[in-house]
């Protein structure tokens, strides 16, 4: 594919309400950001993709947006927004944030219009049925019906995922222009583009019809009737020509649902985004991702199989936003290494697995210390109100209180959302105040102020890492390069990464045990190694236990 810009970034996602605390309320902010710019340059970043900061009552921490063009007050203000871009930019960092255009707020002034006058133009804004009767048997993607009755009058309306977040109607062509006019203000700000959120329930399948159920509650996941529908398209289409076109600018689609086969459609050379991101290595240990009851037995060839299908599927017509967490995801030291998430080699050997694969990565605030799973032991410390729901999701599948609460210390997403631990001390530095969610244990050992000076920590690592693939002379090959499996035993992942100049030889152990793995090309350079020996044999290599060789050859 054509060379461009946004391939060459190493973006960093940071959840505001939980970086950096600047006014000692709580809840992190904007200018807590803007403090930490130093930092994250140390670490080498290029990009930062901030969650929403927009108006919002906070229902689902940002993604329920109540007004587009305002900053939530506990966040800051435009003009500290404005400055944190023009200070992010003397450092060379861009900054992207989050599109949530599936749905708003309940709060925002379209919908409260709406339900103020059932004959304005905004009531046909959103979706709206009406009846004495819940129009079908369709599940929100954060439990109970995607129907909620407005109050005093017999009528529905829709939410695919909480109550709060009511959808809006894609079909009205005027709401869709209205959502174009904001990106555009958006872009003319200085943004370099976004994160586009939950983007496949764009399209509804519009017969409504109930479905056979899939859990004791009677209803069946809206997913398959709201997710990725026929039709989609001439929607996607719309939005790229209107808006990201016009910017040169990047889009990273959050688009579950989408199809290895469907994939040049949202991101070759005439896709609706620049990159996708893709979630089904995330969801191995579920069997789907919004039931995080149903848990699966997965092992490390579970892994590799996942990763190479999709990097090859994308590879012949696209780019990847590659990432081990986010803000949906637990910590993947404590959901990919188990056992194992606090060994600091374990760590580096993963980061560097996940870092060279080909595409743009994407690193979780916290993510570059090895930051793992907090552990709660009952649903009150969950703010989380996915993690609210998959509990009582799963008592009503006949679980036990103690198993439900096991299922959501496993998957829930507030682990990544705890506040980030920049020092040893009360709050880690985040705040003087109490946080907003409580501290991760072990962050007295786990933070920033013990690991960034520290030549052989995780953090260092991690810069490692991001200047070679940024600055060494192996860059050509680490970002633009082809990537090819290489057959391995099953808990080893090894790959090759190759432009006609120059093939880079990549293996990750994933066991505490060595692997001897068949040597097939003549070793030249080292290029990584993230233990200070290794065992390079005329026949083989020896793998030590959670290495992470790399090297060109011959």
């Amino acid at each position: 594919m054509k060379k461009q810009w946004w391939q060459e970034e190493v973006v960093y996602q940071i959840y505001p309400k939980s970086f950096q605390d600047s006014n000692n309320d709580g809840i992190g902010d904007i200018n807590g950001i803007r403090s930490r710019l130093d930092y994250l340059s140390m670490l080498g970043v290029t990009m930062l993709w901030i969650c929403p900061i927009f108006q919002s009552p906070m229902d689902d921490n940002g993604y329920d947006i109540s007004d587009y063009f305002a900053i939530a007050p506990e966040f800051g203000t435009m003009d500290d927004l404005k400055h944190l871009i023009e200070e992010a930019k003397q450092k060379g960092i861009k900054i992207i944030l989050d599109l949530v255009i599936n749905h708003t707020s309940d709060e925002h002034a379209w919908f409260q219009e709406a339900l103020k006058d059932p004959n304005s133009k905004y009531h046909d804004y959103y979706i709206f049925h009406k009846g004495n009767e819940l129009p079908n048997n369709w599940r929100s993607v954060f439990g109970t019906s995607v129907w909620e009755k407005v109050e005093g009058r017999d009528e529905y309306y829709f939410h695919s995922f909480g109550k709060k977040q009511p959808d809006l109607n894609w079909e009205n062509p005027e709401v869709r222009n209205a959502l174009y006019e904001m990106v555009q203000q958006w872009l003319d700000f200085g943004i370099a583009g976004f994160r586009v959120d939950a983007i496949t329930f764009i399209k509804k399948d519009l017969s409504f019809e109930s479905k056979e159920a899939d859990g004791a509650d009677g209803l069946v996941k809206c997913t398959k009737t709201c997710r990725n529908q026929p039709g989609i398209d001439v929607f996607l289409k719309e939005l790229k020509e209107k808006t990201f076109d016009r910017y040169h600018c990047v889009s990273v689609a959050e688009a579950p649902g989408v199809q290895y086969d469907e994939l040049e459609d949202f991101i070759g050379e005439n896709g609706y985004f620049s990159m996708i991101f893709d979630f089904k290595h995330a969801d191995l240990d579920v069997a789907s991702g919004s039931e995080w009851f149903k848990r699966v037995d997965w092992q490390i060839k579970d892994l590799k199989q996942r990763l190479m299908t999709s990097q090859m599927a994308i590879q012949k017509v696209g780019w990847a936003a590659n990432f081990i967490e986010n803000h949906d995801q637990p910590r993947a030291t404590s959901k990919y290494l188990k056992e194992y998430a606090h060994h600091k080699d374990a760590i580096t050997m993963m980061a560097a697995m996940y870092f060279f694969l080909r595409g743009t990565p994407f690193i979780y605030q916290g993510q570059e210390l090895g930051m793992v799973n907090a552990v709660r032991t009952n649903i009150e410390e969950f703010n989380d109100i996915s993690s609210i729901d998959q509990y009582h999701r799963a008592i009503q599948e006949g679980f036990t209180k103690e198993e439900a609460i096991h299922f959501i210390n496993l998957r829930s997403r507030d682990h990544s959302r705890t506040p980030f631990p920049w020092t040893k001390d009360t709050y880690g530095g985040f705040s003087q105040h109490t946080p907003w969610l409580n501290m991760t244990q072990g962050y007295e050992t786990i933070n920033a102020q013990s690991q960034i000076h520290e030549q052989s920590s995780v953090f260092t690592f991690y810069q490692k890492i991001i200047a070679l693939r940024q600055y060494s002379r192996y860059r050509d090959c680490l970002i633009y390069g082809d990537i090819q499996p290489i057959e391995t035993q099953d808990d080893v992942i090894a790959y090759q990464r190759s432009t006609s100049k120059e093939t880079i030889l990549c293996y990750f152990n994933f066991t505490n045990q060595k692997q001897d793995v068949e040597k097939y090309k003549a070793f030249d350079e080292l290029v990584l190694n993230n233990l200070s020996s290794m065992e390079i044999q005329e026949d083989r290599i020896t793998l030590l236990p959670f290495q992470a060789l790399m090297f060109t050859v011959k």
